[in-house]
């Protein structure tokens, strides 16, 4: 059998030593006795062309990209994947003989916690989505491909996700995307129809700031409350759609699974999931340990 030569994997962002992706990616290296290392880099939009341009020298073989890299990425980048073009943005880079490669797992991923924690599919349903950033621009195209009815995009600055509005309306032309400000009076509407609300922002993350009040209860009672933060796990949104009975997903689940696509993407193998998924719960609680304070 051929020896596997080791390699470096890493995380890009600003900040990023908050990261539980080297926990899971080192446990999953371990799992498959595989002898590559996992790092969290930290690094300034103009610190980019020079990190690339000695990736091969120190033997990397693939990265992942955080905020606030996943679109400054794409010109250092040989090749996009289709999924990452239409999206705009990266969060997985394969680097090899033939060159780097951007992906987009993200969207991937979302849909597969969807259908994992909440038995729930797209199809003909509408959705309300808060924040328009590189989060929402993955998930936004991975519900509309999977044959999403309706979007409504909810945003603080309503001139972002009018630029979204208009760019995903030309490429998921059987869509219908809205948009609507980030206020309690303006979402009532949207929320009454809506089978699925999604926080693709950072509001509510530990030490930023929550989101505002949102009219859940006018969502039916079939809708599903998704919350792309994990940390912490039961952010307050989650909370108050428990108190409510609706269904709740919150976000660790996508993070496994966009980190699972990547890792398949980088090794060739199947990721051991249960593995990554415990290192993930492990980190977690470590953090809180030794970071204590609210969420």
């Amino acid at each position: 059998m051929k020896k596997v030569r080791k390699k470096i994997f890493a995380i890009i962002g600003d900040p990023v030593g908050h990261s539980l992706s080297p926990a899971m990616h080192n446990a999953a290296f371990r799992a498959l006795k595989l002898p590559h290392e996992y790092r969290a880099v930290h690094l300034k939009v103009r610190e980019l062309k020079k990190f690339f341009k000695k990736l091969e020298a120190e033997n990397y073989g693939g990265l992942n990209v955080t905020v606030p890299h996943k679109e400054s990425v794409i010109p250092f980048l040989k090749k996009l994947s289709p999924e990452a073009r239409r999206i705009g943005a990266v969060n997985t880079i394969t680097l090899g003989r033939k060159g780097s490669k951007g992906f987009n797992t993200d969207g991937a991923g979302y849909l597969l916690s969807l259908q994992e924690e909440a038995k729930f599919s797209p199809k003909n349903k509408n959705a309300v989505l808060i924040g328009a950033g590189g989060a929402a621009r993955a998930i936004l195209a991975a519900l509309c491909g999977a044959g999403l009815r309706e979007a409504t995009l909810a945003n603080r600055t309503l001139s972002k996700a009018k630029i979204l509005q208009k760019e995903f309306s030309k490429k998921f032309p059987k869509a219908v995307i809205r948009v609507k400000p980030l206020k309690r009076e303006e979402l009532k509407s949207p929320f009454e129809k809506a089978d699925l609300l999604v926080n693709t922002s950072s509001a509510g993350m530990k030490g930023q700031a929550p989101l505002p009040l949102l009219p859940l209860s006018s969502l039916k009672a079939s809708a599903v409350v998704s919350d792309i933060v994990y940390r912490p796990l039961e952010t307050s949104l989650l909370k108050r759609a428990r108190k409510l009975r609706l269904r709740a997903l919150g976000g660790l689940s996508m993070l496994l699974h966009q980190g699972a696509l990547a890792f398949e993407l980088w090794t060739g193998k199947k990721a051991p999931l249960r593995v990554m998924r415990n290192a993930l719960l492990s980190a977690l609680k470590r953090q809180r340990k030794y970071d204590p304070g609210p969420g």
